[in-house]
């Protein structure tokens, strides 16, 4: 097989609100791409992308999923992320692997919370995006009011393309950069059509903002534009293109993805207006050992840098890095550089990912995602180099977890096996953490909500067999002295012989916050032996760790 070229590759993320479409669309996007032959759909739970039981069973997506089509020439990859927000840690990891983004928004309800909150992510990282009006074929789909939900969004969406029919009567789309109108077969391939006489003037007034949006984004073609008033449609893609990847402009397109209706004009739209990773920035790597900067340019010839933006684990699968090659080519049996741990690691079978499997591969260019198994050490974020020229990306930055809960097992023989169990749910997912809380003897874990933890408990279950509880956490009371007061204990034990006496004074007395414990010695002569008075302190100190009144 002959290698990719990075030009031809597109890294795509679907975002969006929870039950937008999201993951129906990306389904679609294989099936016109002839990469599934049947199209999977979630309320059937058989797609490709939501495979995880729990995902079966609750029908959204928990995780990350990835697979990738050919569409003309081009290598698609496709990310699909939760729209769940107790799960939208996976989408930061997806955002460092792509160079584009699909933000899906619903026909019926337009921009709600989901969409605001994967917008801000989008924004933040300047990562460009095409605006995809889903579910076109529902009722009370009004694609212009879905549009006009984005008024207060900078850069204002542009509409590339409108809908011929609404809700049942949806059938196709007119692309406003070629003025033709397109239906499509079932498996979503575009056809051009006559365009209908009804929408002709249509066209030519939704065309305009359009052609302003492309001529703003260089001087030149703005002066064209102010003296012809019109650009050819090559020049209109080009700006379009230009203006997408500085994220200056944000096309908008329409689909029903359940019918398959706009799909092949979506992935045109995705190799003509979205950047290729040879396109993207550059980055700036560190070499761990002398810490000194370099730059790469996304290139195969390259040396090896690649960031482990996912991690899954199975008992019976075993362990899968999904990584994005930076720069460089990473091949089978590749010896290779943990950079963020400086410790050596090997690549064992090497595949593009598709859903839950991979597709053996022999190399990987840069620009490229992949799946490897079997890393020993490499943990998500980490980033894998070769080991005669070590180079550390920069980490993924999580969100902070914002519930927490006391975990158990169900059956108090199981304690060692739960730990165990959670640690190695901790290893798949950076948004979740374990510490054990010295005050209650609680071990407790941090998550992003609390379907995020009953889905941990439901995967600890069904991978490693054992059963956990989730309680709300104890309380670590902290108690301190108030007042003066005094203790006097008697020790007495006959023994046979002389017997054994002890008489104990300890005076108690408050002292300044944030002094801490101050511990005086006020014994004259040798009364009571040296290796005798540790003792007392000490029962102090473990008293002090219990507390009196509630320990």
């Amino acid at each position: 097989m002959a290698r990719i070229d990075p030009e031809r590759i597109r890294n795509v993320a679907l975002l969006g609100h929870s039950h937008d479409g999201k993951t129906s669309l990306a389904e679609a996007m294989l099936y016109a791409g002839g990469a599934v032959e049947r199209l999977g759909r979630p309320d059937a739970g058989n797609t490709t992308f939501d495979f995880e039981p729990e995902e079966i069973k609750r029908k959204i997506s928990i995780g990350t999923a990835i697979a990738h089509l050919t569409w003309h020439d081009a290598k698609i990859n496709v990310l699909d992320t939760p729209g769940f927000q107790d799960f939208a840690g996976d989408v930061y990891g997806a955002l460092r692997a792509v160079e584009g983004a699909l933000l899906v928004v619903g026909a019926s309800t337009g921009v709600v919370v989901g969409t605001e909150l994967a917008w801000q992510q989008l924004r933040a990282r300047t990562l460009p995006t095409l605006v995809v009006v889903n579910k076109m074929d529902k009722e009370n789909a009004d694609y212009w009011r879905a549009v006009d939900s984005f008024k207060e969004f900078s850069p204002r969406p542009v509409s590339i393309q409108f809908p011929i029919g609404y809700e049942a009567g949806f059938k196709g789309v007119v692309d406003l950069l070629t003025r033709k109108a397109y239906e499509f077969d079932p498996q979503g391939r575009p056809a051009a059509v006559p365009l209908p006489s009804e929408l002709a003037a249509e066209v030519e007034s939704r065309r305009s903002p359009l052609v302003e949006a492309a001529a703003e984004t260089d001087d030149t073609l703005l002066e064209k534009y102010l003296e012809a008033g019109e650009l050819t449609d090559a020049e209109v893609t080009a700006a379009l293109a230009e203006g997408v990847a500085a994220g200056a402009i944000v096309p908008v397109l329409c689909t029903a993805a359940g019918k398959s209706i706009g799909i092949g004009t979506l992935l045109d739209a995705i190799v003509a207006l979205l950047p290729s990773p040879r396109q993207a920035p550059p980055v700036v790597a560190v070499n761990p050992r002398t810490d000194q900067p370099e730059t790469l340019t996304r290139e195969p010839a390259g040396p090896l840098g690649a960031i482990v933006f996912k991690t899954t684990a199975d008992p019976f699968v075993g362990r899968i890095s999904y990584v994005k090659v930076v720069s460089g080519v990473l091949t089978s049996g590749t010896p290779l550089l943990n950079a963020a741990k400086d410790q050596p690691e090997r690549a064992g079978t090497i595949g593009y990912p598709k859903g839950k499997t991979l597709e053996p591969a022999a190399e990987v260019v840069a620009g490229d995602i992949a799946g490897i198994s079997k890393l020993q050490v490499t943990a998500t974020g980490d980033t894998l180099a070769s080991r005669d020229h070590p180079l550390r990306l920069p980490p993924i930055e999580y969100p902070e977890q914002t519930y927490s809960a006391a975990v158990g097992a169900k059956n108090k023989a199981d304690e060692e096996k739960v730990n165990a169990a959670l640690v190695k749910l901790v290893d798949e997912d950076p948004t979740l953490t374990l510490e054990h809380e010295p005050i209650t003897k609680e071990t407790i874990v941090h998550g992003m909500g609390d379907i995020h933890l009953d889905v941990v408990l439901e995967k600890m279950k069904r991978k490693y067999g054992v059963e956990g509880t989730l309680a709300v956490p104890r309380v670590p009371y902290q108690e301190t002295i108030t007042s003066s007061a005094k203790a006097e204990k008697k020790y007495k034990k006959q023994s046979g012989g002389a017997g054994l006496y002890g008489h104990c004074v300890i005076d108690i007395a408050p002292v300044p916050r944030g002094t801490g414990f101050v511990w005086e010695d006020k014994i004259f002569g040798g009364s009571i032996p040296q290796n005798f008075r540790p003792s007392v302190e000490r029962g102090v100190r473990e008293t002090m760790e219990q507390g009196v009144l509630t320990g």
